[in-house]
């Protein structure tokens, strides 16, 4: 029985510890730049427009953006198409990477039963009542520290945005406007967009200026 116990504690250990570097890689996702090349048909990158995308991932946008990738490079292939996070203000998106580390040591201390208080003061002070609730309770202790150091990071990472630039042109924003644009409105933004852009370039082959 004891054994079982160890087992069951080792086990919930390594699904919390997995579940963290999960969420930190998420964050360096998250933060880094996907994109989605546009490419001829003879093997060569295009020179077009570029369509960025920065979305609020732990709002779960990143589907959103994964469908906008799938119809824009069917409609226009010209197009490549950048996403990424929108991060928070800087303290939100620190904070939240330290509160991910912080929980890992946390479940470590527990599920080791350590005690860290004894690095703080007199070294023989036994440690608050309420740590060694924890120790003596480490299923639940590490259940509750893992859930809520993941609520508060959600929390924290969360923006609401979807913004979108058109050759780093801002052409639509979540932040502003209160909701996500319809295909069909994006579709007519793009269009606008290559429109001018091609007015442009007949211009500048012609000599003429309108």
């Amino acid at each position: 029985m004891a054994d079982l116990g160890r087992l069951s504690y080792v086990f919930l250990f390594m699904v919390c510890v997995g579940l963290s570097i999960r969420d930190i890689g998420l964050f360096a996702d998250s933060s880094s730049e996907k994109e989605i090349p546009s490419i001829s048909k003879v093997g060569f990158k295009t020179v077009g427009p570029t369509l960025k995308f920065f979305y609020c991932y732990s709002c779960g946008y990143r589907k959103v953006f994964d469908g906008y990738v799938s119809i824009i490079q069917q409609k226009y292939p010209e197009i490549t198409v950048l996403g990424a996070n929108y991060d928070p203000p800087g303290f939100s998106l620190q904070f939240a990477r330290f509160l991910s580390m912080a929980k890992m040591v946390i479940i470590f201390a527990i599920m080791t039963g350590a005690n860290p208080f004894r690095y703080f003061g007199n070294g023989n002070a036994p440690p608050p009542n309420w740590w060694s609730w924890c120790v003596d309770n480490k299923i639940y202790a590490c259940l509750m520290c893992f859930f809520l150091a993941n609520a508060i990071e959600g929390q924290m990472m969360s923006t609401g945005a979807f913004e979108i630039s058109l050759d780093d042109m801002p052409v639509w924003s979540k932040l502003e406007t209160g909701r996500i644009p319809q295909p069909p409105e994006l579709f007519q933004i793009i269009d606008n967009h290559l429109g001018l852009q091609f007015d442009s370039k007949l211009d500048l082959s012609t000599g003429f200026t309108k």
